[in-house]
């Protein structure tokens, strides 16, 4: 993956932050640990988000979360004891919805009982396209054979990825994300699939757009060096990965991509963050 920098002053982290108008945050890994229930949230990580929204930065949340409507997703969030909104948080059913709509498409969905609410209002009938996403004990063999069905008898075959992740992070261990299954399916159908979520730049756009601000005025803080630092990254923004959720040491020594900033946690971002502005 190339980087193209961001327009920040050549400022490293974290004197960065200085100059910051906004800031991006991943959930899963960087806020909470998903698991049985709702899930656990990450020490001092409530805390951190409330630091910036008293702060005068302008604060999002970007996710590749698809087991769950956004309505709940964020209801789960509150639980956990995280101020947040629903109009604060940007994951990738809705904006794979407006796609839909914009290109006269009609899915065959292969995801998450969960996230099925979603897509209520969507036309399903005679599918003329696959839209994939964590859909867990979902992707058996019967489930994707079918998408595989659906797509191999198009002549112009269209498959929508939501995120392309390899794996994230539960409270008992590891386990495979979108992006296995999506892999799966691109290469028994020889297509190329399409990325609705992170790390595609066109969905960190329309979170710039809703703050408005430019990429070089924002930092993204996530857990995925490759989806949610690296992603950042082309877009134009500053991208600082935390060593929670699914970071692994070796992400360190990446061959192609390189954060500007690792740091330990939220809390200790958050910091830092406040930290260089109060000089």
């Amino acid at each position: 993956m190339r980087i193209r920098r961001s327009n920040m002053a050549a400022m490293g982290w974290p004197d960065c932050a200085k100059s910051l108008k906004g800031v991006i945050l991943d959930l899963c890994g960087v806020l909470y640990d998903s698991g049985e229930g709702d899930g656990v949230a990450i020490s001092g990580s409530a805390a951190a988000v409330k630091k910036l929204k008293e702060s005068d930065l302008l604060l999002r949340f970007c996710t590749n979360e698809t087991q769950a409507t956004r309505e709940k997703f964020v209801g789960k969030l509150q639980r956990l004891g995280f101020d947040i909104s629903v109009s604060e948080v940007f994951p990738p059913a809705p904006a794979a919805i407006a796609v839909l709509k914009e290109r006269g498409l009609r899915p065959h969905l292969l995801v998450h009982d969960g996230l099925l609410n979603e897509f209520d209002g969507v036309d399903k009938t005679n599918p003329n396209c696959v839209i994939i996403g964590d859909a867990a004990e979902n992707f058996s063999y019967k489930n994707l054979n079918e998408a595989f069905t659906v797509l191999i008898g198009l002549a112009n075959p269209v498959l929508f990825s939501l995120g392309q992740g390899r794996y994230y992070k539960e409270t008992d261990g590891l386990k495979l994300d979108v992006g296995v299954y999506m892999k799966a399916l691109e290469y028994a159908c020889d297509l190329k699939a399409e990325v609705i979520g992170k790390p595609s730049s066109t969905f960190f756009q329309s979170v710039l757009n809703d703050m408005g601000l430019q990429p070089h005025e924002v930092l993204m803080i996530g857990d995925d060096l490759v989806n949610d630092v690296g992603g950042a990254q082309q877009c134009g923004m500053k991208g600082v990965q935390v060593r929670t959720g699914k970071y692994r040491p070796s992400d360190e020594k990446h061959p192609t991509v390189k954060a500007d900033g690792t740091v330990d946690n939220l809390a200790q971002a958050v910091d830092m963050i406040l930290s260089q502005r109060a000089h």
